[in-house]
């Protein structure tokens, strides 16, 4: 599926492709990016999965979830998000705190060393990034932002007409 660094009839015409070879573009990019993204967090301090990852994620833009909120975030088994809770407490990245109101409902919230984690995994993931991104002409640089916005501009109305039962009213 390499099209963006394969040679002849793989490679782009221009900007008028069609949507499904510019969508198989795009998938080859987010490929490497997700590689990037990946190989940056392994190089963190503490290696944490992707799994694992995507938790302190979710704790941290919603810090106090209790464990079963928690899977449904992640679309997994409340055990299985017990186990995942049980590693990242023992790594001292989260802690369960009784919630204040209510007694017998736990609170799962971050603790100092996992927000760093959080941070050193954001601080290496941004320099590799930047590093790929230093690598192109300015102009390149400037389409592929424009083209990121626009994309995010075109999903969120995709998403509100379909929000809408597919009408077309906003």
């Amino acid at each position: 599926m390499t099209r963006l660094s394969g040679s002849g009839d793989d490679q782009s015409s221009g900007p008028g492709d069609d949507p499904l070879s510019v969508a198989l573009e795009v998938a080859d990019a987010v490929d490497g990016l997700a590689n990037l993204w990946s190989v940056a967090a392994q190089g963190a301090s503490l290696r944490l999965s992707p799994h694992q990852l995507r938790a302190l994620r979710i704790l941290e833009s919603e810090p106090g979830l209790n464990l079963t909120t928690l899977a449904e975030h992640m679309e997994i088994g409340p055990p299985t998000a017990s186990r995942l809770c049980d590693r990242l407490e023992a790594a001292g990245l989260l802690e369960r705190l009784l919630h204040p109101h209510r007694r017998r409902e736990v609170q799962l919230v971050l603790t100092g060393r996992g927000r760093h984690v959080l941070d050193e995994v954001d601080a290496r993931r941004s320099q590799a990034l930047a590093a790929v991104l230093a690598a192109m002409e300015p102009g390149e640089r400037a389409a592929l932002s424009g083209g990121l916005r626009a994309f995010l501009t075109a999903q969120s109305d995709s998403g509100k007409e379909t929000d809408d039962g597919g009408r077309g009213g906003r």
